[in-house]
C-alpha cells in the first residue's frame, strides 16, 4: 500500500498542491481528474521519485514495484519482441508468449516482431514501452494518457486488459468512458487538494459541485450573519446597559472565523465561429484514391458527399490514412486519383496533427491570434486568449516556451477564431482533461456546420455520429449509421467473432435495466425531498434572522415585553431548524445508502 501524508510543492511561487494525503490501497484501480495543470502528471513524478516534494512524505513499502510509461525512446535490442521480453520479471524471461499476447493486442502484427523499434513510428515505439512495464507487472501502475498513443481496436484490447489488473492503478486519461470503465476509485485534484471517493467520475464532479454549493450558501449565510452582529455592535458599543450583549456577540464573532470566497475555475471555453451557409452540400468527394508511393495505395475510390449536416466520424487503426484522408479534404495534399470539389462559399477549419508546427514561436500568445485576425479589436482577442485558459499575462508567453498541449490550445482558439461551416479535427481531445472533452461535445452539438472529426474515443463516437468513414481491414468505406449501428452489423475484427448474445444475456440486460429505472427513480424521489428540506430550512434561517433583528431594535428601545415575545418566536424558529438539520442528515445517509447500491455501469 502506497501512502501520501501531509505533501506540499509549489513551482515558481504558485501553490500546486497543499498539504494533501491519500491511500493508494491493495486492488484499487484508481482515476486521477483536474483541470489541465492541476498537477496530474507532477503527483505520478512526485510518486516515482522524478521530483521531489516542499514538505510531507510518499512511504512506498519495502520490495513495492511502480511502473511508469516513460515518453522517452531509447532502446538497445535489435528486434521488437526482444526488446519487449527486457520488460519481463527475471523469473519469467523464457515466457516469451506473454510479451507476443501484449504486442498483439497493442496492435503489432507477428511479421513486426522481428523489425527493428527504429522502423517504427513515435506512437509505434511509445506502445513498445507500454508493451515492457504491463509485462512487469509492477505492484503499482501509473498510466498517463495512455490512450493517446493507441487506435480504437487497441483501446478496446486494452480496456478489457486493465479490468482485469489485479494490482493497484492510478491512471490519468481525458476519455471519461474509458476511466470509468476500468476504475473502482475516482481521485480528484481540485483546489491544491485531493479528494478520492469509491466510484465513477460522475459521483466525484457532483459530489465536489454539491459541497462547494454548500460551502457558498454557508459562506454567505455566516456572512449576513458577520454583518448583522457587527451592526449590532456598533449601534450599542456605546450603552453601558448592552455591553454584555456587545461582548457576546464580538466573542460569537471571534468563534465564526471567516470563510474565503472561492474563486471561479478556469473552464476552456469552446464557441466556433459559424460561417452561413444555404446549400445542401458543402463538399463532394467521388473515387478519391491516394497513396505517397505507387506500392502502399491507403486510400482508394472513396466516394462520399458532405451535407452541412453531417458528424462524420473517421475511424480505423493507426497508419491507415486517417490524418491523411483530413489533409486532403484541407487541400494540404493532392490526391493520385478521383477529385474533390468544395461549394464556393465552403470555410474550413482544419485542426491537424501538425497544426502547432505552423505557429510563429517568437511571439505571444496574443499576437499569434492578432495575426490571424488582424479586425479583431485588442479585447476580442484577449477574450480568446481566455477562452483558451491564457487569461492575464499568460497570454505575453511567447509561442516557444509553451508545451504540446498549451499549443494545441492555440490552435484550437485560432480556429475557434475563423468562421467556418466545416471543422475538420484530427484528434483534438488528445491535450484536453475531462471537463474541456465535454465542452467540446457541447460546441459541436451547437456548431450549425459540419463536423468531420478523427477520434478513437467512443464517447465522442457514440455522441456524434451520424456517418462513419472505416478504415479497416486494408480498406476504407462509408458507413451510413451510427456508430452503435456499426459496432451491430460490422463490428471491430475480435468482436467480430464473439457470438451473438443469447437469451440468458439478454435476460440479464432487461434486469440490469430494470434496476437502473428503480435506482433513478429512487435516486431523484430522494433528491426531490432534499431539495424541499433545503428550502423549508433556508425559509426558517431567514425567518430566525429577521426575528433576532427586531429584537435588537426591540432591545436598543427598551420595549421587554416586545423581545420576550420574539425569544419565544426565536426558540421556535431554531426548533424547526434543528428538526431539519436532522430530517436532511437522515436523508443524505439514505442517499449515501443508494448510491453503494447503484448499479454497475450507470
Amino acid at each position: 500500500m502506497l501512502q501520501i501524508n501531509n505533501l506540499s510543492l509549489s513551482f515558481g511561487g504558485q501553490e500546486l498542491l497543499d498539504d494533501i494525503s491519500f491511500n493508494v490501497n491493495s486492488g484499487e484501480r484508481i482515476g486521477l481528474v483536474g483541470r489541465n495543470g492541476s498537477g496530474k502528471t507532477t503527483l505520478f513524478k512526485l510518486i516515482t521519485g522524478e521530483i521531489k516534494p516542499d514538505d510531507g512524505k510518499i512511504s512506498i513499502p519495502k520490495n513495492y514495484t511502480v511502473g511508469y510509461l516513460k515518453q522517452h525512446l531509447k532502446f538497445t535490442e535489435p528486434y521488437v519482441i526482444e526488446e519487449a521480453c527486457l520488460g519481463l520479471k527475471p523469473e519469467e524471461k523464457d515466457q516469451i508468449w506473454k510479451a507476443e499476447k501484449i504486442l498483439t493486442g497493442l496492435g503489432f502484427s507477428e511479421d513486426e516482431f522481428y523489425k527493428s523499434p527504429e522502423e517504427f513510428s513515435g506512437g509505434f515505439q511509445v506502445r513498445l514501452n507500454l508493451a515492457k512495464v504491463l509485462l512487469g507487472e509492477p505492484h503499482l501502475l501509473l498510466l498517463d494518457e495512455p490512450t493517446n498513443y493507441l487506435d480504437i481496436v487497441s483501446i478496446r484490447w486494452f480496456e478489457r486488459f486493465l479490468q482485469r489488473w489485479s494490482n493497484e492503478l492510478m491512471l490519468i486519461t481525458h476519455d471519461r468512458d474509458f476511466m470509468n470503465s476500468v476504475t473502482t476509485h475516482t481521485m480528484a485534484i481540485h483546489r491544491q487538494k485531493v479528494k478520492k471517493i469509491e466510484g465513477d467520475t460522475i459521483k466525484i464532479f457532483e459530489q465536489i459541485a454539491v459541497e462547494e454549493e454548500v460551502y457558498e450558501k454557508t459562506r454567505k449565510k455566516e456572512q449576513r450573519k458577520r454583518d448583522d452582529a457587527m451592526e449590532f455592535i456598533n449601534r450599542f458599543r456605546a450603552l453601558a446597559a448592552r455591553a454584555s450583549l456587545v461582548q457576546s456577540r464580538i466573542k460569537a464573532l471571534e468563534k465564526m472565523g471567516t470563510k474565503e470566497e472561492l474563486h471561479k475555475v478556469t473552464e476552456l471555453g469552446f464557441n466556433f465561429n459559424a460561417a452561413e451557409f444555404e446549400a445542401q452540400w458543402l463538399m463532394h468527394i467521388k473515387d478519391l484514391t491516394f497513396g505517397y508511393t505507387p506500392e502502399r495505395t491507403l486510400i482508394k475510390d472513396l466516394s462520399i458527399d458532405i451535407s452541412k449536416n453531417d458528424r462524420i466520424c473517421v475511424v480505423g487503426k493507426n497508419g491507415k490514412g486517417k490524418s491523411t484522408l483530413l489533409r486532403l479534404l484541407a487541400n494540404e495534399l493532392k490526391p493520385n486519383g478521383g477529385e474533390i470539389s468544395s461549394h464556393p462559399n465552403c470555410k474550413i477549419g482544419y485542426f491537424g496533427q501538425t497544426n502547432i508546427e505552423r505557429l510563429h514561436p517568437d511571439v505571444t500568445i496574443e499576437k499569434e491570434f492578432s495575426l490571424l485576425r488582424p479586425d479583431l479589436s485588442y479585447p476580442d482577442i484577449r477574450k480568446t486568449c481566455g477562452a483558451m485558459m491564457f487569461s492575464g499575462d499568460l497570454a505575453l508567453k511567447k509561442i516557444s516556451i509553451l508545451s504540446g498541449g498549451e499549443k494545441s490550445r492555440v490552435s484550437l482558439g485560432k480556429i475557434l477564431l475563423s468562421p467556418t461551416n466545416l471543422l475538420l479535427l484530427d484528434e483534438p481531445t488528445n491535450h484536453l482533461d475531462i471537463e474541456s472533452c465535454d465542452s467540446m461535445i457541447a460546441a459541436l452539438d451547437e456548431f450549425p456546420g459540419a463536423v468531420i472529426i478523427v477520434t478513437h474515443s467512443e464517447m465522442f463516437l457514440h455522441h456524434l455520429a451520424n456517418k462513419l468513414i472505416v478504415f479497416n481491414e486494408d480498406r476504407v468505406f462509408v458507413f451510413e449509421g451510427t456508430y452503435q449501428d456499426f459496432l451491430d452489423r460490422v463490428g471491430w475484427e475480435p468482436d467480430a467473432k464473439k457470438p451473438k448474445k443469447d437469451k440468458a444475456a439478454a435476460a440479464a440486460q432487461r434486469e440490469r435495466a430494470a434496476l437502473e429505472a428503480d435506482y433513478n427513480k429512487r435516486h431523484k424521489a430522494l433528491h426531490n425531498k432534499i431539495a424541499k428540506i433545503e428550502k423549508h430550512i433556508d425559509d426558517e434561517e431567514e425567518a430566525l434572522e429577521a426575528v433576532n433583528q427586531k429584537i435588537a431594535e426591540a432591545a436598543g428601545i427598551g420595549k421587554g415585553n416586545q423581545i420576550q415575545q420574539m425569544q419565544i418566536k426565536a426558540h421556535q424558529h431554531q426548533a424547526a431548524l434543528d428538526i431539519g438539520y436532522k430530517e436532511l442528515e437522515v436523508l443524505i445517509a439514505e442517499l449515501d445508502v443508494l448510491d453503494k447500491l447503484r448499479p454497475v455501469g450507470s
